[in-house]
């Protein structure tokens, strides 16, 4: 059977563009397993299931790579290059595969198969080490990962640096440089909002939101709220983990996880916003183009601007709780007596805190800039991983003013690293600056501003397929950016947005 989203043809008269569909077929379909895996070992998996769970993930990961790179899969590409697509879609999709099969033919076998069971265990110990506060107990783990990332980057080659070719795999033709001389540039001014934004919430008494919040209470406002901004729970679902996150499983079949506090229904529902902007996108993409690069995100700086367009400037929005705040009070009732105003100033209130996915807008990117800069030196061996602890904390220390109390809430809080993740932290704040252009040229538009003040969301969703979702990743991230706005990525946006609201 043909890959969906080739056109049908005879076998006898198929092209090779086309049988090279559904090579890629076949690999979603193996891929597309691993995910189901690794969200079950997120999950629900019985602890006692982990080393056979490796080994399951080493083995397909193992089929995939293999397809992938057989001599098989390279002639249908040449022969495709040779036969290059008029359309233009196509086209993409076969340079992008070009890409991923020049990619993967670097790397080993043996190493692809290590490197996902390495990260199956890496992921559990990080979990045990969290919840312990014990980085020592995850540090064996993280040597091996960041060994295997060394690894990567030499086999992949880079223009100046390792982390060049690790950040390639999270944002296509993003440089280090480039980055890093972006983030030089932005800190001063986002230590300068973040400072100004918590001296102007001291002003604020926190306690208006005191309260217990019951689990099963928070889990159907979070349903509502991801409902009413467009999230289809017949091709998705809610559950429960350690670390929030979003993962596709396959065409219809997205799946959002959070966690609770009894005591602040804010971190949860915040925490799904953030998913369930992933979630929107990953539901807008061609889902007959799954497994393609044009059924896929374009980059996880698109990623990010997607969930954090949806949790930040949709759903810290004034005329957002104007709608869901009585509806808070319905579900949780101590709430009742405290006013819009109120709950505004607490909910915006800035402060510096340690927990990275809790902290709010002002201070966010700080946290972001803080690991970019350490695992950037990590992966160019100018950091030692005992050492990470002492110098996360001093960097911490010089950001923010304060040092982490412990391991749990200093830098074992991300998951990132045990996942083999060193090169994405870079792509958060590259979504928010995303976000904020995306949101601001959406607004121009008088229609989706007159819907967002009604609390309509479905115009801005509709915009949002039509400029961002409905290319996947036919088109590099920068052209997304550039052709939905007018204009490359640019911070001003960000920093306007970061100073309207919590500067004032």
């Amino acid at each position: 059977m043909l890959a969906p989203w080739c056109e049908l043809a005879t076998a006898s008269h198929m092209t090779a563009y086309q049988s090279l569909c559904d090579v890629v077929s076949e690999i979603a379909l193996i891929t597309s397993t691993e995910s189901v895996l690794g969200w079950d070992q997120e999950t629900y998996m019985p602890e006692k299931a982990l080393d056979h769970r490796a080994r399951q993930l080493s083995y397909l990961t193992g089929k995939a790579h293999a397809l992938l790179t057989s001599k098989h899969t390279l002639k249908l590409l040449e022969r495709a290059e040779t036969e290059m697509p008029e359309d233009a879609t196509q086209a993409a999709n076969v340079r992008g595969l070009r890409r991923d099969i020049d990619k993967a033919t670097k790397l080993p076998q043996k190493l692809v198969k290590e490197e996902s069971e390495v990260c199956a265990h890496a992921k559990a110990a990080w979990a045990e080490a969290r919840g312990k506060s014990n980085f020592t107990m995850f540090a064996p783990h993280l040597e091996k990962v960041l060994t295997i990332a060394q690894k990567k980057a030499d086999l992949f080659g880079y223009e100046d640096e390792p982390y060049d070719a690790l950040l390639d795999l999270y944002e296509r033709g993003a440089k280090t440089r480039e980055v890093a001389a972006l983030f030089e540039k932005l800190k001063p001014q986002l230590a300068e909002i973040a400072r100004a934004a918590v001296a102007k919430s001291k002003k604020v008494k926190p306690g208006a939101l005191r309260g217990k919040y019951p689990i099963e209470k928070q889990q159907i406002l979070n349903r509502e709220i991801a409902e009413s901004i467009g999230f289809d729970f017949d091709a998705g679902r809610i559950d429960t983990t350690a670390h929030p996150f979003c993962t596709t499983l396959g065409p219809g079949d997205v799946r959002l996880t959070t966690r609770y506090d009894e005591k602040d229904f804010l971190s949860s529902l915040f925490g799904v916003l953030h998913e369930a902007g992933h979630g929107l996108y990953e539901q807008g993409l061609p889902g007959l183009d799954y497994g393609m690069y044009s059924g896929s995100a374009a980059s996880l700086g698109i990623h990010e601007s997607q969930s954090r367009l949806w949790e930040n400037h949709v759903g810290r929005s004034r005329t957002f709780w104007s709608k869901w705040l009585p509806r808070a009070k319905e579900l949780f009732p101590h709430l009742k007596k405290v006013k819009l105003d109120a709950f505004m100033k607490e909910m915006l209130r800035s402060e510096f805190s340690f927990i990275r996915v809790e902290a709010d807008e002002a201070t966010y990117d700080l946290h972001i800039l803080l690991r970019f800069g350490i695992e950037r030196r990590l992966v160019k061996g100018e950091l030692a991983v005992k050492d990470v602890p002492k110098v996360w904390n001093e960097e911490y220390r010089e950001l923010f003013g304060m040092t982490p109390p412990d391991d749990r809430r200093g830098c074992l809080q991300d998951i990132h690293w045990s996942m083999g993740g060193l090169g994405y932290f870079a792509t958060y704040t590259l979504g928010n600056l995303n976000a904020a252009q995306l949101f601001a040229s959406a607004k121009k538009q008088k229609k989706i501003a007159t819907a967002l003040e009604k609390c309509n969301y479905a115009p801005l969703l509709k915009w949002l397929r039509d400029n961002v979702h409905a290319y996947g990743g036919a088109l590099l991230p920068q052209e997304i950016i550039a052709k939905a706005t007018g204009k490359p990525t640019d911070a001003k946006w960000h920093i306007e947005h970061l100073r309207e609201r919590y500067v004032g």
